[in-house]
């Protein structure tokens, strides 16, 4: 051993030798089978132990000493030279590497050394080590087994923080190249090992003393902290739940294809973040046929939640996308949301499965009423012929999904409104039975507008406390009703946007049983900094156009006159018309922004009410902009946009304009004002 360490002083700088052990550790007649063999055992559901021929074994087991004695024991533990020599040796030894000892080459000690190079750009090794990586990612690119054996050594051994530490990409841009149905089948399937198995994590004590000498760059101090395998086992597993649903970002397949990676992605998110077994850590399931595994230490909640989250993601992402065109064809099976459910429901039939969670009773009847809603509206929108009531029926059960997930995620939060939503449902259903049978366009009475103020009620007593996919959803059911919301539904909307933190003239008795203290300290649960991404991301990209809406000369004198007077009236505006019921309606939304949280520290001021409140109105904005969208011709469109310009005048004047100014200013200019050459100063000037 001492002898082949001196061949950094040979010339070429990796003797011959280093060629002939090569040949004698990796016959060329390995490589081809063991490729073949690994992509289609990994693919099969029922995965049967493979008998490999002696000199496969034999082969595999010399690798690994190899690596063990000669890369690890005497050169990644020696001179920057033999740490360069080890590099060389390896570039000449990995591209005969069958994919499934990619992960012994690429052992422990390597990776650590490279993160410790690439730490620091000034390093001696930092050429060196980017050059061993830019061959590396050139030799997997063609081979989605070899970038999987590539990508989970590189992660496991830094406990999935290769890309942070060495502040490159490497680690992303492998996986954005996943490509093929199988690739990405395997890259699931082999991420979903390294989360239910404990002893994939390497736990191999940090020695920097065999990794580097003493003229070795380590890092900062910051760095070397990161990479402790002593911890962190907890942000591997967050990073393996982030990148499973993230293949599905640059993937371009075939509906059919995608849909089943859809599929694996959603069973691994459902498993791990809805479920956890009473009994062992492994369940059979019957009924699918298929094994599901769990991690023998339960998941943090923590974990649970970031599953639940993405689900919600791909969920939304998929209602956005296939999910429609599966749902006009009335193919359940291409239906994401509809075998979500089906799953959800077999495996929580299972004696030996419970939810990750205990639940009250009123969440317990919270799920009942969702699945029950949902199989009602999945069974009629199958028997009905594609249509409008085809989109009406679609989207609300996605947001009976989304809800259902969100009272999972947030028990004790969505009981009520998870009631009503059902009630809504059931309803619309109703109405649709009786137009079949009757023949007329309406329903007889005042059913409809009953039904459509119940609606818009329970839509905007979701808005505070949403997630982003709930709210996509919520968007999505008020874009296909937003055409039959009543003259009442609207002027709600319109006042959240008018309301300001002021006491209401006429206080409500539940109001005035609150105290001042209760009023500052309760606040809504929203990120903001999500919120502004979510609200830019949403800016009617999705359904606003250049529409040009029906041109009313009236409406140019409404604006002006309502501008006028919005100074002299602004108090009056905002309660004007207001009955004892309106104003309990609007305490309820209000309420949920200022809703308790017990546990919160700090920023109770009256800033951060306010900040709240604004993003629930930036929120209710959203569905106005939708409702002017869809409407055009509607005479109560002159009356949205008359009120939006004395929402806009108003926080001119009081100089607090900011994001929700800006909003309201680029829907008026949008659909309103660049039509008639309004300018903007004129507006403010008002």
């Amino acid at each position: 051993m001492n002898c082949l360490k001196e061949s950094t002083f040979c010339q070429p700088r990796v003797h011959t030798v280093w060629s002939a052990l090569s040949r004698i550790l990796l016959p060329d007649s390995v490589l081809p089978q063991e490729d073949a063999a690994t992509i289609t055992d990994s693919l099969k559901k029922q995965k049967k132990g493979r008998k490999g021929h002696p000199s496969e074994e034999e082969t595999a087991k010399n690798l690994r000493n190899f690596v063990e004695v000669v890369i690890d024991g005497s050169l990644m533990s020696s001179s920057h030279d033999r740490k360069h020599l080890a590099f060389d040796i390896l570039l000449n030894l990995v591209p005969k590497v069958p994919a499934s000892l990619i992960a012994h080459t690429l052992s422990y000690k390597l990776v650590h050394c490279l993160v410790d190079v690439l730490s620091t750009k000034d390093s001696w090794l930092y050429k060196i080590a980017e050059n061993f990586l830019q061959k590396l990612s050139d030799w997997v690119k063609d081979d989605d087994v070899r970038r999987v054996g590539v990508v989970m050594a590189l992660q496991r051994h830094i406990n999935g923080k290769f890309d942070i530490v060495t502040r490159t990409k490497t680690v992303k841009n492998l996986m954005a190249e996943f490509q093929t149905e199988p690739g990405c089948m395997l890259f699931i399937q082999s991420l979903t090992s390294m989360f239910v198995d404990e002893g994939t994590v390497s736990d191999e004590p940090s020695d920097q003393s065999q990794t580097t000498d003493e003229n070795s760059e380590l890092g900062s101090t910051e760095d070397r902290d990161t990479v402790s395998p002593a911890g962190n086992v907890e942000y591997l597993k967050s990073w393996v739940i982030e990148s499973i649903p993230g293949v599905l970002k640059h993937l371009k397949l075939e509906p059919e294809a995608k849909f089943r990676v859809q599929k694996e992605i959603l069973k691994f998110l459902a498993v791990q973040g809805l479920f956890t077994a009473s009994l062992g850590s492994e369940v059979t399931s019957f009924e699918l046929q298929e094994k599901f595994r769990w991690p023998k230490a339960a998941a943090s909640s923590a974990l649970c939640g970031m599953c639940i989250e993405q689900l919600q993601s791909v969920l939304a992402s998929n209602q956005k996308g296939e999910g429609l065109r599966a749902s006009l064809n009335s193919n359940e099976q291409n239906d994401l949301g509809s075998f979500f459910i089906r799953f959800f429901c077999t495996l929580r039939s299972i004696p030996s499965v419970s939810l990750f969670r205990a639940l009250s009773d009123d969440d317990k009847s919270a799920l009942e009423k969702l699945q029950e809603t949902e199989n009602m509206l999945s069974r009629e929108e199958r028997s009905t012929d594609p249509s409008v009531e085809v989109h009406k029926l679609h989207a609300l059960r996605y947001l009976l999904i989304q809800l259902l997930l969100q009272v999972l995620l947030r028990p004790g939060e969505f009981a009520e409104a998870a009631s009503e939503l059902s009630i809504c449902c059931k309803k619309v259903l109703s109405s649709a039975d009786a137009q079949d049978s009757s023949g007329e366009d309406e329903v007889n009475g005042d059913g409809t507008p009953e039904l459509m103020d119940v609606l818009v009620d329970t839509l905007l007593s979701l808005l505070p406390q949403s997630s982003a996919p709930l709210r996509s959803a919520i968007e999505q059911v008020f874009k296909y009703f937003c055409s039959e919301i009543t003259d009442d539904g609207l002027r709600r909307m319109i006042r959240v946007i008018k309301k300001d933190l002021t006491p209401p003239r006429h206080a409500t008795v539940e109001s005035e049983d609150e105290s001042d203290d209760e009023q500052d300290e309760d606040f809504l649960d929203i990120e903001e900094d999500e919120d502004a991404e979510y609200a830019e991301d949403t800016d009617m990209d999705k359904t606003v156009d250049n529409d040009e809406i029906t041109d009313d000369s009236e409406a140019a004198v409404a604006v002006a006159e309502n501008n006028r007077e919005v100074a002299e009236n602004s108090d009056e505006e905002s309660d004007e018309g207001m009955d004892d019921e309106a104003m309990f309606r609007m305490d309820t939304y209000l309420a949920r922004i200022f809703k308790e949280r017990k546990n919160q520290s700090g920023g109770s001021g009256p800033e951060t009410a306010q900040s709240q409140l604004v993003l629930f109105k930036l929120r209710v904005l959203s569905l106005l902009e939708i409702y002017l969208h869809e409407n055009p011709g509607k005479s109560q469109v002159v009356t949205v946009f008359s009120n939006l310009a004395q929402a806009y005048v108003r926080l001119q004047n009081a100089e607090s304009s900011g994001q929700l100014g800006e909003r309201i200013w680029v829907i008026l200019q949008k659909k309103y004002l660049r039509q008639r050459n309004i300018p903007r100063a004129t507006m403010s000037s008002c």
